[in-house]
């Protein structure tokens, strides 16, 4: 694996892939607490036009896609806020209106076609550009200060908006502020696995790491530390193996998942078994109360952080 730090392309690869498995899944924690797993696709979606701008401008197409992404996650939170009619329909509009414009401008740009698009669609991590890794890295930043500075009021706001509002807490300025970091993010990651990817790296090593932690502080820990690995480890095997990037990623973090569900499962009945065993067997046991309050492994606790 040393040699892989010989060549500049490999160095920036792992670089990016190191700051995306910290950040996706910082901000994916939030995003799963409040049921919106899929965010992060939609606001892929919209992120084309994005792309597609930076083409036409000539310019990073990180940074359009940031500013686009960013109003289509306003736009998401407006629509969420004030439950306009057929909600479901406005947010298909402004998902597949953001695919379709990207296409179009795409294909307005002098030179271009929609082979451009293909290494956002699904990533391209080995062709990150130098200055691809400073907006990554400055991205990044910034979406860790706002998942760790504003972990304790932006849990509170997930966790139940009307007890947060009472509080005394922002919880509008904090949603918004929770959906433009998720609209970050999901640019700073298209590089990596793709924006049709993105949400399974938000996702993933969140519902991982899920299986085996309650509180929300260990769950937030475990899942960058799996992101982290994820990444890594996908990035790596992908280029002894010549597969693409990002679809390894995502499949080891699916099987990471599997994996850490059996071995919670398993853990669960064995905890069941031992807690039921001296009652079964007429000792001092507290009997199948004990038994009940020893099942509750951590599968119980996995849909929500705690």
């Amino acid at each position: 694996m040393i040699e892989l730090l010989d060549y500049p392309f490999m160095q920036r690869a792992l670089l990016a892939a190191l700051l995306v498995g910290v950040a996706a899944p910082a901000i994916g924690v939030y995003l799963v607490q409040r049921r919106q797993a899929i965010m992060g696709d939609g606001i892929g979606h919209v992120a084309m036009t994005g792309v597609a701008l930076g083409f036409l401008l000539s310019t990073n197409p990180v940074w359009t896609a940031v500013v686009v992404s960013a109003l289509g996650a306003v736009a998401m939170e407006l629509i969420r806020w004030y439950g306009m009619a057929r909600g479901d329909i406005a947010l298909a509009l402004l998902f597949y209106g953001g695919m379709a414009a990207g296409v179009m401008i795409i294909n307005l740009t002098p030179g271009g076609s929609n082979a451009d698009l293909l290494t956002y669609l699904f990533g391209s991590i080995t062709t990150v550009s130098p200055e691809d890794v400073t907006a990554i890295t400055v991205l990044s930043a910034l979406v860790l200060l706002v998942s760790f500075g504003l972990r304790r009021q932006l849990f509170a706001v997930c966790q139940d908006e009307e007890f947060a509002r009472v509080s005394g807490l922002p919880v509008r300025l904090l949603n918004l502020l929770l959906a433009v970091t998720a609209a970050v993010t999901v640019t700073v990651a298209m590089r990596v696995v793709g924006l049709l990817l993105v949400s399974a790296l938000m996702v993933l090593p969140v519902v991982a790491a899920q299986q085996l932690t309650r509180g929300f502080a260990t769950t937030l820990a475990f899942s960058v530390a799996i992101g982290v690995a994820v990444a890594l480890s996908g990035t790596t095997a992908s280029y002894y193996a010549e597969v693409p990037p990002g679809a390894t990623i995502v499949l080891l973090a699916i099987g990471l998942f599997v994996l850490l569900s059996a071995v919670a499962l398993l853990t669960a009945r064995f905890r069941a078994r031992r807690g039921a065993g001296p009652s079964a067997a007429g000792g001092t046991g507290t009997g199948a109360g004990a038994g009940r309050k020893a099942s509750r492994g951590p599968a119980d606790g996995a849909a929500v952080v705690r």
